[in-house]
């Protein structure tokens, strides 16, 4: 699994019959501890409902393809999860605004 943040989407009007409905985000992975962008993109499905700047765990390769809502699709990332909070060394690093 690979730590990002959510920067944005991608929309594709044209796509395989069997993607339709499904959100592409735009993920920018992240270093655990700062938090600071790597400026390594990677375009996923989200199949857990991200939006814009949450931090989430993606997963590539054939992984991708075990969610519910990627089982049998054509995708070699998917968003899998939203994180709360990330802890090193019995300090939090990020914790998810609750507000």
């Amino acid at each position: 699994m690979v730590l990002a943040r959510v920067v944005g989407t991608v929309v594709s009007n044209h796509k395989d019959k069997k993607m339709e409905g499904i959100k592409l985000l735009l993920l920018e992975k992240i270093d655990a501890v700062t938090l600071k962008g790597k400026n390594d993109f990677v375009v996923a499905m989200d199949a857990v409902g991200a939006g814009k700047n949450e931090i989430v765990f993606f997963v590539t390769g054939s992984s991708a393809r075990l969610a519910k809502l990627t089982e049998g699709l054509p995708t070699d990332a998917t968003v899998i999860a939203i994180v709360d909070n990330i802890e090193k060394e019995g300090n939090f690093t990020y914790q998810k605004d609750k507000s």
